[in-house]
């Protein structure tokens, strides 16, 4: 160990004072060349430079390896001149020289693996440098390792501790060290590990049982390159092996044949040497079942009165820290009495029927019989009967006994069936069922024996089913879309048939989700004619509220309660006002906790009739003459009053407007005016004539100009039209006589 370690050391000293060199080799080479400089004036150069490799590039590990120089130089000085030899492995430098001679060599004593690698030679002269090709050199195998013990005596389970080194090698060493026996030569334990920093591997090694005499071996593997170098393999010395305790034996009394009754000892022994540091666990098992253990001891002993069933395999394992011994026994005992067999003729009873159970033996020998239901017993003979009622049900068996034998019978399983009530279906019906929502419907037989199993039928099909341990309701869970019945159905182990509950029916309100308003008619309405629409849900519950409104207004103009799932709003006789944008919303109680579905909107039209139209440009055109005529009839006035004398002047004017024109403008059509912001009084603007009433000659006439617009009905047409209309008014006043004359005049829009 320690000189593996001394080996290690003085190379990492080779390899710094080669690096050290590498530092020194500047200083050094300009401080020799230095003379040179006044040899200038002899030229030189470097022909060729080469290495010789004895005994050549490839050698045994341990073999003597030389790397020989050789350089050529031409001059013309009788003087050889002072020149660098450098040697580099690697690249890396590790011999230099300075001398005057052809040929250097580096010497390397007894070549390991280490060695191997691409090798070169360098001169340097002045300012001229020459290198040599690379070489190969190849060190082949590994040097003999060394295997050292800590101890050449074990005992089992102990440990064993073992060093392989390899002194001459560098690492990385890869070590393989195996642990054998000498009686079987074969290999037992094989372990592998690398060393990175160190030429040695310590390991430790187990001591199993049965190992008596047992060495090692150890191998090295060193790589080079693409190459595995292998040493040879080493064998340590040998190891003793001391046993730390015997392999376990069995002693079994009574000896020979057992029958069932005798008292079973099964013991397990051992020896433990004076070299054991503490006394091993003992376990005896039956199977895989411990039925003994010691744990401190030399013995561990398992006593039972023998039966049948104790029959078997038997193992003994003695188990320290690293081992474990192993030993097994068969143990058979005889029957005294086969074991005993429970009948019944019906293990599934209804309420008030009987119970036969009986208990026998294969040959019928004499024996003592019980039959007990769970821990109770219900008869000391070999029979059992009773009317069956609901708490006779469970487990029962039979025991029987010969001597000090008492065996147990088979298991049977009694269930008394008590029939169901017949069952009830309910819900909770404190609130009102919407659609799509769910609810729980419970099933429950009050009395009858669990388990129950209860099927729920919806609308007289099977919806589900659910099984039950207890007399606890079963509940479903359903999302009913529309009005439902339902029913239940139980069964349990009893022999009557199936118990159906009542009907249950189920009321659900459909919530309204859709609304659509439609009109009946056209929505283009004559003006005079009836509007009607209609508001529509889909199929939801009644009663509905309907309510109808007008665009941008916040309120319903129309409100109803309704049992169907449409309503007709109409107005009998239409008008301009009734023109706009409808829609209608609707709900039920269903509803009350969401918004209240909206309709679409219907855009309504009024118009004119046609009749109306035609009477409007009648009236308008009428009034287009009367203008005209009393346009032309003031002209004339006013050129008359220029030539006649006051007298004429106060003569009976013509009236303007014939009797005619009066009944067309006082038509009763004149509401159909009214109603389109025309005034009655348009139309009665014509003059009547002064002598009518007898009034005298000097009443004064005035003259007064109107202004009359016309339109078209509904469409509103963008043309209007001026039109004036002269009216004569006649004042009766004697003494005075004037003539008035007024003038209005405007647009038809009122400007």
């Amino acid at each position: 160990m320690r000189g593996a370690v001394s080996v290690g050391q003085d190379t990492r000293m080779q390899l710094e004072a080669a690096q050290e060199s590498k530092m020194w080799l500047g200083i050094l080479l300009a401080l020799t060349l230095c003379p040179g400089l006044e040899g200038q004036e002899n030229p030189f150069t470097i022909n060729h430079i080469y290495m010789n490799i004895l005994p050549g590039k490839e050698v045994q590990n341990g073999q003597n390896l030389t790397l020989q120089c050789v350089v050529d130089i031409s001059t013309t000085s009788q003087v050889k001149p002072q020149h660098w030899l450098l040697f580099y492995k690697d690249d890396v430098l590790v011999h230099n020289v300075s001398s005057m001679k052809n040929t250097e060599s580096y010497f390397i004593p007894q070549a390991r693996v280490s060695h191997a690698g691409t090798y070169k030679c360098t001169v340097s002269l002045n300012n001229k440098e020459k290198t040599s090709k690379e070489y190969q050199v190849c060190v082949k195998g590994v040097s003999s390792p060394r295997v050292t013990l800590d101890k050449k005596e074990a005992i089992e389970g102990g440990v064993v501790t073992v060093n392989c080194s390899v002194p001459e090698e560098n690492p990385q060493i890869h070590f393989i060290i195996e642990k054998l026996t000498l009686d079987a030569k074969s290999v037992k334990q094989r372990r592998e590990k690398t060393s990175q920093n160190q030429n040695f591997m310590v390991m430790e090694f187990t001591v199993e049982e049965q190992d008596h005499v047992i060495y090692f071996q150890c191998q090295a593997r060193i790589f080079s390159g693409t190459n595995v170098e292998i040493s040879e393999v080493i064998k340590s010395e040998l190891v003793t092996v001391t046993e730390s305790f015997s392999n376990p034996r069995f002693h079994i009394s009574p000896e020979g044949v057992i029958t069932e009754g005798d008292e079973l000892n099964i013991k397990c022994t051992i020896q433990v040497t004076h070299l054991a540091q503490s006394f091993p666990e003992i376990i005896i098992q039956k199977d895989k079942a411990i039925v003994a253990h010691k744990e401190h001891g030399k013995e561990a002993t398992y006593s039972v009165m023998a039966m049948v069933e104790h029959s078997g395999n038997y193992t003994c394992k003695v188990e320290a820290s690293r081992i474990s011994k192993v030993s097994s026994i068969v143990v058979n005992i005889t029957e005294l009495f086969s074991k005993p067999k429970l009948e019944s003729f019906t293990p599934r009873l209804d309420h008030g029927e009987t119970l036969n159970l009986w208990c026998s033996i294969t040959g019928a020998p004499p024996a003592n019989f019980t039959i007990q239901k769970e821990n109770t017993i219900v008869s000391l003979s070999q029979d059992f009967t009773k009317i069956a009622s609901e708490r006779d049900g469970g487990t029962y068996t039979c025991n029987a006994s010969i001597g000090k034998v008492v065996k147990k019978s088979n298991a049977v399983q009694i269930t008394v069936c008590e029939m169901l009530s017949k069952p009830r279906i309910f819900y909770d019906s404190s609130s009102e069922v919407i659609k799509g929502q769910t609810i729980a419907i419970s099933c429950q037989s009050i009395n009858g024996t669990a388990p129950i199993n209860y099927r729920l039928l919806k609308a007289n099909n099977t919806s589900e089913s659910y099984g039950m341990n207890s007399n606890e309701p079963a509940v479903f869970k359903d999302k009913p879309t529309k009005d439902v019945e339902y029913q239940c159905i139980a069964k349990n182990c009893h022999s009557h048939s199936e118990m159906i509950s009542e009907v249950l029916q189920v009321n659900v309100i459909a919530p309204v989700d859709e609304v659509k308003l439609m009109v009946l008619l056209t929505e283009e309405v004559e003006s005079g004619k009836e509007i009607v629409l209609r508001c529509s849900v889909n199929n939801a519950s009644s009663p509905i509220t309907y309510r109808f409104y007008r665009e941008k207004e916040g309120s319903p103009f129309y409100q109803t309660i309704w049992n169907d799932t449409n309503v007709i709003w109409y107005k009998e006789k239409a008008s301009k006002e009734d023109e706009g944008q409808y829609y209608c919303t609707a709900f039920n109680r269903a509803n009350l906790a969401k918004s209240n579905p909206q309709s679409n909107i219907l855009n309504i039209r009024v118009f004119l009739a046609p009749w109306k139209k035609g009477l409007i440009a009648v009236v308008v055109i009428g009034v287009i003459i009367a203008t005209l005529i009393l346009g032309a009839r003031v002209c004339f006035l006013k050129k008359a009053k220029a030539k006649q004398t006051p007298m004429e002047m106060a003569r009976p004017a013509v009236p303007l407007l014939n009797s005619s024109n009066e009944k067309m403008l006082s038509d009763p059509d004149t509401e159909a005016n009214k109603h389109y912001d025309y005034n009655e009084d348009v139309g009665n603007h014509a003059m009547k004539p002064i002598n009518e009433n007898k009034e005298p000659l000097t009443s004064d006439v005035e003259y007064t100009e109107v202004q009359v617009t016309s339109s078209e009905p509904y469409q509103g047409l963008e043309t209007k039209g001026t039109e004036t209309v002269y009216s004569e008014i006649r004042k009766t006043k004697p003494d005075v006589m004037e003539n008035r004359y007024s003038r209005t005049e405007g647009s038809l829009d009122g400007t």
